[in-house]
């Protein structure tokens, strides 16, 4: 499995300013690959969470291509591409994504139900004690602290057995400890299930786990050439 994306570019209109258009993602190459983790720092609003959309699947950009293998994901139709990235890609996104009606563990398995597939339950029940919320399988969102709600949305990404799984700001509302479980966990997720994991932070907690580490600033990445390797 070879994620790649071709010249993609993002640009956004605006009414104001000399020009009435910016580039959010001027145009980039960058190949995610099996069995290696790869991690994008910059500072907020450099784009990093806009690149991440694109290769997801979520966001369409306005110029290049995002081809899954040898499928580009821009030229499916809706519900099949909405297919394929329940199939082949996880997102942790950087905001909140509960469904406040449904409790934990429901929030976990919601998209294996949506198509049918079978509910990991045993795999969510073994992730959520390594995470320390195994107690909170039946409660809902609202109960939860944001550090309970990250997790649960790391696990719920991870149970889905994804190909590549894009991470944004996985971090963000973790202790130090909970941290090094999650970075942890993406990291075997990568090298022992042979899948991709793309890893979007402005933390330097996840620097030693980075195969590859890509700068970005002001929507172009930069490859650092000394790398940190992974000491994990």
């Amino acid at each position: 499995m070879i994620l790649k994306a071709d010249n993609i570019s993002r640009t956004f209109f605006r009414n104001s300013g000399s020009a009435n258009y910016f580039y959010a993602v001027s145009p980039l190459n960058i190949e995610i690959l099996p069995e290696s983790v790869t991690v994008l720092t910059g500072r907020s609003g450099s784009g990093k969470t806009t690149l991440l959309n694109m290769l997801a699947g979520i966001l369409e950009p306005t110029e290049g291509k995002v081809l899954l293998d040898d499928t580009d994901l821009y030229s499916l139709k809706d519900d099949t591409l909405s297919r394929l990235r329940n199939e082949r890609i996880g997102v942790v996104p950087q905001s909140r994504s509960a469904v406040d009606t449904l409790t934990v563990m429901e929030n976990i398995l919601l998209p294996a139900k949506l198509y049918g597939k079978h509910a990991p339950a045993e795999e969510a029940c073994q992730w959520m004690e390594q995470f320390g919320i195994d107690s909170l399988a039946n409660a809902m969102p609202r109960e939860l602290s944001g550090g309970e709600l990250r997790r649960m949305a790391i696990i719920r990404a991870i149970v889905q057995n994804p190909d590549i799984l894009f991470a944004d700001e996985p971090t963000g509302d973790l202790d130090d400890e909970n941290t090094d479980k999650v970075l942890s966990a993406l990291y075997s997720f990568a090298h022992d299930q042979k899948k991709a994991v793309f890893i979007v932070t402005h933390e330097n907690d996840a620097l030693k786990y980075a195969d590859r580490l890509f700068k970005m600033e002001k929507g172009r990445i930069d490859l650092q050439e000394n790398q940190p390797g992974s000491s994990v």
